[in-house]
């Protein structure tokens, strides 16, 4: 049986008496739930958490740490499984109504309300949405629930190295390859990183150029995540990586596959015993147009990397 994928958020604040989330009520089935909707033909799950959120409250929010999935069977008896991630608001979205109320189409979700953790989870409406919102406390209460996200991409498809005669640095990317960098401008707007690192090499460049237009933000290049840098010097393309996971704010790095190697042992040090195993430790690390991101904990020092998801770009 066809299981329904859908995405959403627990949009979560600071409040005078400890944390608030963010509830909404849709008319339709008279219940309180989470922000959340189905996934677009193409879409990747983290874009429709984001998405839904921005429909159904007006805000703009930015994602932080997966909480895992909920799953339950819908009246018609299909099967129905929810991506969660804890996110925070960064704004309004565009075309919302704007203010913690409303949402962009009142028949879909007529109200929102913020409240603490123990009046949420009493006024959920389904038992089962309660499980993302344990997560969240439980991450809370142990520091781990404010995180940076560090994203590590796999620049898109280019041209095979056997079919191209010239610099291997200006080896560019095929159609495929420009898909994908049109595809990452909405999953990598997810997390907004405010940070571009990137080889010079052209095919990364070439990656990661859309989301700077877009982000309206430079691209800084570092010789040391090209491939003949990180073969020159594997200690300088790491230090690259530990110095985005040290600054502890939204960053992106772009290299080749060749260099993974050393980038993602590095995420892999710093991450919490349960957070390692979703690093990827054999050839080919990523795929093409592929994105790691390591969430890591604010305020920890050293880095401390507290989950870990992998995401395709939009298709």
């Amino acid at each position: 049986m066809t299981v329904e994928q859908a995405a959403g958020v627990l949009c979560w604040r600071g409040a005078r008496d400890g944390l608030e989330v963010l509830l909404v009520h849709r008319p339709r089935y008279d219940d309180w739930s989470w922000p959340k909707g189905k996934v677009q033909p193409g879409e990747p799950l983290a874009r429709t958490a984001v998405r839904e959120a921005a429909e159904e409250t007006g805000l703009d929010v930015v994602l932080g740490r997966p909480l895992g999935e909920v799953r339950y069977r819908l009246p018609t008896g299909r099967r129905k499984q929810v991506a969660y991630w804890a996110a925070t608001a960064v704004g309004h979205a565009g075309g919302g109504p704007g203010g913690d109320e409303g949402s962009g189409d009142p028949r879909e979700v007529d109200r929102t309300a913020w409240l603490p953790l123990r009046e949420a989870e009493a006024r959920l409406t389904r038992e089962s949405d309660a499980a993302p919102l344990h997560l969240l406390a439980g991450h809370a209460a142990g520091g781990a629930l404010a995180t940076a996200p560090v994203l590590v991409v796999r620049h898109g498809t280019s041209r095979p190295r056997d079919s191209w005669a010239r610099a291997d640095a200006d080896r560019p990317l095929v159609s495929a390859g420009r898909r994908q960098a049109r595809g990452l401008v909405p999953l990598l707007a997810c997390w907004q990183p405010e940070r571009l690192v990137s080889s010079p090499w052209k095919r990364c460049l070439d990656t990661v150029a859309p989301y700077a237009v877009a982000a309206g933000l430079a691209v800084r290049t570092k010789g040391s995540l090209s491939e003949d840098g990180a073969r020159r010097s594997p200690a300088r393309a790491r230090r690259q990586m530990e110095r985005l996971l040290d600054r502890g704010r939204p960053a992106l790095l772009c290299t080749h596959r060749p260099v993974l190697a050393e980038v993602l042992a590095v995420v892999r040090a710093a991450c919490a015993p349960d957070a390692a195993a979703a690093v990827p430790g054999a050839n080919p690390f990523l795929a093409p147009g592929e994105v790691l991101v390591a969430h890591v904990a604010v305020g920890t020092r050293p880095a401390r990397v507290v989950a870990v998801e992998r995401h395709q770009p939009e298709s």
